[in-house]
């Protein structure tokens, strides 16, 4: 039986931190494919697939399939977190345990919600609620790994208030998710033919969507003037640069789906665009705290602890 190393280096923390983020990533867009095709009751029952059956059974035919196996790269995402918490605990990262036991804890609750959106017959808000845990996860995940690649939380290395206007976005960030959600709950589709809708039109929440989405892109757009204005890291800039790209990616993907009827296809990279979005998100709320030689010269030296 082979033998855990007493210690795991910095190079192996990282590198399995970053599976983590590909596998919470990963599950967001078979999720998807899930609810695109119309086989989020491919399995009508839950833990198993059938009342007699753990696996689809041919009567299922492809929702059942495309559903198991959502269900069954749980089990992947499982052990990713599990390799975390190992690899992390038997490391001298101490202060990444905390990151390390949520992701992992977040599994059992995103299992279980995912079994009482299946009970519930694909509840949209239900469903709602078990893609914006999935978010949280994303995040979690993501800054798990880049404070991984450092010795620790670090130093606020920009000046006030642009950590306000950081957290502004993280908040309109998460509003974009949450009415997203809403408008897909409303929409085509919700999982399954005979899924319930959120009642709402439509049109009118697509169109609240797409104001939320431009208040982000001029905040971030905002912000990287600042950025450049107040010669703040490159950190920093190249995180919130990075952030407005997949931002007016994605708007321009909203766009397409929404004027060609929303295809499958083009709807799922939406989603994939959502994931990245919120990874994007998390690394520049991560960006702003570094290294004591990330500050500006003529910057006060800020303890991580003064910052929060």
């Amino acid at each position: 039986m082979p033998v855990l190393p007493r210690a795991f280096s910095p190079a192996v923390v990282s590198r399995v931190a970053l599976a983590n983020v590909v596998a919470n990533v990963l599950i967001v867009v078979t999720g998807g494919a899930v609810r695109l095709t119309g086989s989020g009751l491919g399995c009508p029952t839950w833990p198993k697939c059938t009342d007699a059956s753990l696996v689809p059974t041919r009567e299922l035919a492809g929702h059942g399939v495309i559903e198991f196996t959502n269900r069954t790269l749980t089990f992947l995402l499982t052990i990713t977190a599990v390799a975390v918490l190992v690899v992390v605990w038997r490391s001298a990262r101490r202060d990444l345990r905390r990151l390390a036991v949520l992701s992992f804890l977040g599994i059992p609750v995103q299992a279980l919600l995912g079994g009482v959106t299946v009970l519930t017959g694909l509840n949209p808000w239900i469903v709602a609620g078990h893609f914006l845990l999935s978010m949280v996860l994303v995040a979690i995940a993501t800054t798990l790994w880049l404070r991984s690649t450092e010795p620790g939380v670090g130093q606020l290395v920009v000046r006030r208030p642009i950590p306000l206007l950081v957290t502004g976005i993280a908040v309109v960030t998460g509003a974009v998710l949450v009415i997203g959600t809403v408008v897909t709950g409303s929409g085509p589709h919700s999982g399954d033919p005979k899924a319930g809708r959120t009642g709402f039109d439509p049109e009118l929440v697509s169109q609240l969507h797409a104001d939320v989405v431009f208040l982000l892109v001029g905040l971030t757009v905002a912000l990287l003037v600042a950025l450049y204005a107040t010669d703040s890291p490159g950190r920093v800039r190249r995180a919130a640069r990075d952030l407005l790209v997949v931002e007016l990616a994605q708007g321009v993907i909203g766009y397409v789906q929404y004027f060609t009827g929303l295809p499958i296809a083009v709807v799922l990279l939406h989603m994939l665009g959502a994931a990245l979005i919120t990874v994007a998100a998390a690394r520049l709320v991560w960006s702003i705290h570094g290294p004591a030689s990330e500050l500006p010269l003529d910057a006060p030296q800020v303890t991580a602890t003064a910052a929060h």
